[in-house]
């Protein structure tokens, strides 16, 4: 169970709003039931129907990791997310559940070959229950970012090409007639994703310039670059196929937001070489181009290209962080 809740931690990191954090959690379980199968036959078949083993150490582990769950769901409701009028640990009982039963069919039944494939339809049950409700009509930046959300996983699941703002509308549950009320076009729409994502990226990094060292600021940036991307695949897929790669990207609104991340990456290069903890011969441009070229190839081969274990993406971040970290410092001493 250790390495269960140490990789649980890693898939979370970087992720902000609580009902986005109960949907990695949820996804989690599902795909952790296919990686997994025999630890999970063990937990829900064996351990599970022995009396015993709720008295054992091994127990401690289930009651952390439920903890997690109840923690995001008490968090939602001090975010104004989730509602405060029910008891989230009946609601954490009902997912726990629901995600038994997801197992018993994978596992036994067998009638369901790719677990992950139901967390929307989990996702569509759960959120009714506990979501906040609002009096009036969805505002318009709520709806907005909503179109973009849904936006992202048509474009993912589709192509560009393919999908239509039909399938985009139906997705964010608007009118077709809502979309064209927030962007023009379907291009439109699709360049409008960058721009927020890198926004709010952008807004987060007001921690990381707390930090003294420059080498410590990037290794945080490079960090939280990965920590905040590799949890959103629909995003990095349609950013690096089909975005990434589009002339028309480079005059767009979000070409500005993502050349503004881009510099706070030279930014941390320049202060380096000023305190004489990076070497003069690095070109900051080049080391950008370095460093997002590595993160969009890695991504391209974990997410797009085939599957890997959490486990050895994570050991491929802190290997890319120490490589990223030599390329640059006077003395390997610094790290």
């Amino acid at each position: 169970m250790p390495r269960q809740l140490a990789l649980l931690e890693e898939s979370l990191q970087g992720i902000r709003d609580a009902e986005s954090r109960l949907s990695k959690m949820i996804w989690f379980h599902l795909r952790s039931n296919e990686i997994d199968r025999k630890f999970a036959r063990v937990l829900l078949l064996e351990c599970r129907s022995n009396k015993d083993f709720y008295n054992s150490a091994g127990y401690g582990g289930i009651r952390e990791y439920a903890s997690k769950m109840l923690k995001i769901l008490e968090d939602g409701t001090r975010e104004g997310v989730f509602r405060n009028d029910i008891d989230m640990r009946l609601v954490r009982d009902v997912i726990f559940g629901t995600l038994d039963f997801e197992g018993l069919n994978f596992l036994v039944t067998h009638e369901t070959s790719d677990p992950s494939a139901d967390l929307d339809h989990i996702m569509a049950l759960i959120l009714p229950m506990i979501r906040k409700q609002h009096e009036g009509n969805t505002t318009p930046i709520d709806k907005a970012s909503r179109i973009l959300l849904a936006a992202e996983h048509v474009f993912a699941e589709k192509g560009f090409v393919k999908a239509t703002i039909a399938d985009v509308a139906k997705a964010a549950k608007v009118a077709e007639g809502t979309v064209y009320e927030y962007y023009k076009n379907k291009e439109d729409l699709l360049l409008s994703i960058p721009e927020k994502r890198f926004r709010d990226h952008l807004d987060d990094l007001e921690e990381t310039f707390e930090i003294r060292m420059p080498i410590s600021k990037l290794k945080r940036l490079i960090s939280d670059l990965f920590s905040l991307y590799l949890t959103n695949r629909n995003f990095l897929q349609v950013f690096i196929i089909q975005i990434l790669m589009s002339d028309r990207f480079y005059t767009s609104r979000g070409y500005e937001t993502f050349r503004a991340y881009l510099l706070v990456i030279e930014d941390v290069i320049e202060e380096g070489k000023s305190g004489g903890s990076f070497r003069q011969d690095v070109n900051p441009r080049v080391f950008r181009n370095l460093f997002l070229g590595t993160f969009s190839h890695m991504a391209l081969r974990w997410f797009i290209l085939g599957r890997e274990p959490d486990a050895d993406k994570t050991s491929d971040i802190e290997q890319l962080i120490y490589l990223l970290s030599l390329s640059v410092l006077t003395n390997e001493s610094l790290i």
